[in-house]
Parts: C-alpha cells; sequence; structure tokens
C-alpha cells in the first residue's frame, strides 16, 4: 500500500505542534511539576489549538512516539514489578464493574441535568476507546462534538491533575532501585527498535488495541527480561517521547470550536466529576483489601485514554504492567460491550435513519 507524502502544509503544522508541545514540557519540567513534560506540553497545545492554530500531529509520528513510549514501559519491567500479579483477576473484575458503574452514572447524570439523549450520554460516559466511541456516535446520530468535549475535557483533567495531587499528597514513589538512567549499546538499541517493530506490526496484524505501544512493550520487556538487553532508551528520547504524547493529546482541540467547547463545558465537568466518584469508591475497596500501591490503583483506575495513563506510570515510576494491563481490559470491555448497549437502549435505529 502506497504511503502519501505529507504535504508542506502537514509538516509545518506537525513541526509548530511539536515546537509548542517542547517548550511548554520543557517549561513545566523547569518548574519542577510533577509529570512536567507530559502535562506541559499538552495544556500549551491545547490552549494554542483552541485559539486557532492548526495543530496535528500525523499519524506515522504518532505511531513513532507510541512505540517509543512502548520501549521505555518495557524496560522497567522485572520481576519485582510482577509480584501483584495474583491480585489481577480481582482488581481487573472489579475495574470491568467500575467501568459500567461510572459510565451509567454518568449518563444518568447528563440525561437528567442536560437534557442530553440517552445514546450521547452513554457514549460520553464510557471511558477510554475514544476512536471507536467516536465511530459508533456518528453510526448511531448521535452528538458527536458534545461527545467528543466530554470525552477530551477528561483526559485533559486527568493527565494534568493526577501527577499533581499524587504529589501534594506524598502518594507518587520514589524512583525503584531497578530504574536506570543507563542506556543500551547503540547494538542493542537497535536490537531493541527492529524487535519492538516487529512485534507491533504482528500485533496490528491480528488487530490487538493499541498495537504500536503494546507491541514495543511487550518485545522490550521481554528482551530486558530475558538479560539480553541491558539499559533503556536515553533519558531525552524518553523525554521526547512524553513530550509527544502530551502534543498529541492536547491537539485534539485543534477540531473543536470555542463555542463548542464553552457550550458543553459543565456538562464535562459534572460527568468527570461522577465518575472520579464512582472510581474512587472502588480504589477505596481495593486498597483495603489487596496490598496492591495506592498509586498504582489510582492511574490504573483512572478513567482516561490508555497512552495517557501509561505515560504517566512511566514519568511517576509507577508499576507498568499492571497499569497496563488493567487499562487494556477497560479498552477491550469498553470496546465490546458498548455497540451492544447502545444498541439495546439507546435511540432507536430508525429515529437515526430519519
Amino acid at each position: 500500500m502506497a504511503v502519501a507524502n505529507p504535504s508542506r502544509a502537514q509538516i509545518l503544522h506537525a513541526t509548530e505542534t511539536l515546537v509548542i508541545g517542547a517548550a511548554g514540557g520543557l517549561l513545566f519540567l523547569w518548574a519542577n511539576l510533577p509529570g512536567g513534560l507530559i502535562s506541559g506540553a499538552m495544556i500549551t497545545v491545547a490552549v494554542a489549538a483552541l485559539a486557532g492554530r492548526p495543530l496535528a500531529v500525523p499519524p506515522i509520528l504518532t505511531q513513532s512516539v507510541l512505540l517509543l513510549l512502548g520501549i521505555s514501559l518495557g524496560s522497567l519491567v522485572s520481576r519485582q514489578l510482577i509480584q501483584h500479579m495474583s491480585s489481577y483477576p480481582l482488581t481487573i473484575g472489579l475495574l470491568a464493574l467500575a467501568t459500567f458503574c461510572s459510565t451509567l452514572a454518568s449518563s444518568i447524570y447528563l440525561q437528567r441535568f442536560h437534557g442530553w439523549d440517552q445514546t450521547s450520554a452513554f457514549l460520553a460516559g464510557s471511558p477510554g476507546a475514544l476512536s471507536q466511541i467516536t465511530i459508533l456516535a456518528a453510526e448511531k446520530g448521535a452528538d458527536v462534538p458534545a461527545i467528543a468535549v466530554v470525552q477530551t475535557m477528561r483526559v485533559i483533567i486527568l493527565t494534568a491533575a493526577l501527577p499533581l495531587i499524587l504529589a501534594l499528597t506524598g502518594l507518587a514513589p520514589a524512583a525503584p532501585a531497578q530504574l536506570t538512567s543507563t542506556s543500551a549499546s547503540p547494538l542493542e538499541l537497535v536490537a531493541l527498535i527492529a524487535a519492538s517493530i516487529a512485534v507491533a506490526l504482528l500485533l496490528r496484524w491480528v488487530k490487538f488495541p493499541a498495537s504500536w505501544m503494546f507491541g514495543a512493550m511487550l518485545a522490550s520487556s521481554l528482551l530486558h527480561g530475558a538479560g539480553m538487553v541491558d539499559g533503556g532508551l536515553p533519558n531525552w528520547v524518553r523525554g521526547v517521547a512524553l513530550i509527544g504524547i502530551g502534543a498529541l493529546i492536547g491537539s485534539r482541540f485543534a477540531r473543536m470550536r470555542i463555542k463548542t467547547l464553552l457550550s458543553h463545558v459543565n456538562a464535562g465537568l459534572g460527568s468527570f466529576a461522577v465518575a472520579i466518584v464512582i472510581s474512587a469508591i472502588f480504589v477505596a475497596v481495593i486498597a483495603l483489601t489487596t496490598n496492591v500501591r495506592f498509586s498504582d490503583i489510582v492511574v490504573a483506575f483512572a478513567p482516561g485514554a490508555m497512552d495517557a495513563m501509561l505515560a504517566l506510570a512511566l514519568t511517576l515510576h509507577i508499576d507498568p504492567i499492571f497499569v497496563g494491563a488493567h487499562h487494556l481490559s477497560r479498552f477491550v470491555f469498553v470496546t465490546i460491550t458498548t455497540p451492544g448497549i447502545v444498541h439495546l437502549f439507546g435511540r432507536p435505529q430508525e429515529d437515526v435513519d430519519d
């Protein structure tokens, strides 16, 4: 399949996006803010996008950033990080229940307090799987701009607020002993990147969700776990990946009008609050019944985008296996169950066709 060369305008837009994101990320890092690279890039790009700048991150760059993120996450994997695997069935089961409850509660809130139709309210309340939710919303004739505002606001707030909350409350863990700043040798880096691309393409071929990120994470974790690679990506490359993820999230506002954002901001904040309260109840239950670190549970149960939450896991030194397994499970749960629930309880198809 032929790959279209990017136009001059697309190159300029992508360059502007990355420059703005890098400036914001470095500013937040200089201010010593938790998660500064990703949060700073996200916020500055979002502000510039809302101000009317045509910002965008092209697919090839998005895939490269996700690949680098996956490699970095895989380099954190060690035997110590899989000690809580015995609790996964319980916590993943509770996550599925939490996802259903928060989606239902958010949907009811949007219908009762903001007059949304049932289909739009349910899709807006579904955490994660934004691309699938948007496609389904268009097919069902739901309010796509309103859903995009609510979903994007939830990701932005979580990505910006979680590092600050964990740091201010003293819950963010210190960097673990096994996390090293040493870089792999040039030959090891070539092997690491080649294996990551190969596994990512394999997962993409079988239509595995978030294949670039999880493929690279799987290859990197296997190579590091087997002792075939010692060290990870250079710190500056890791920083580029975090800035790229932040810029990618912030660029979602480029297709959003300020009028549309303002008209749904109350709905977005209210539904976010409802989802957070429901999630907090389940986080408290797991914290009291298991020995999993509280910070790991918080990020794993945060109803945000999978790539953003895993990026936070990287920058906050949180268990990537635990967080990745739970956000992947949520993604699969939402992707599988949402179309059926919308078909059963959403707006009748004949109304959409009319």
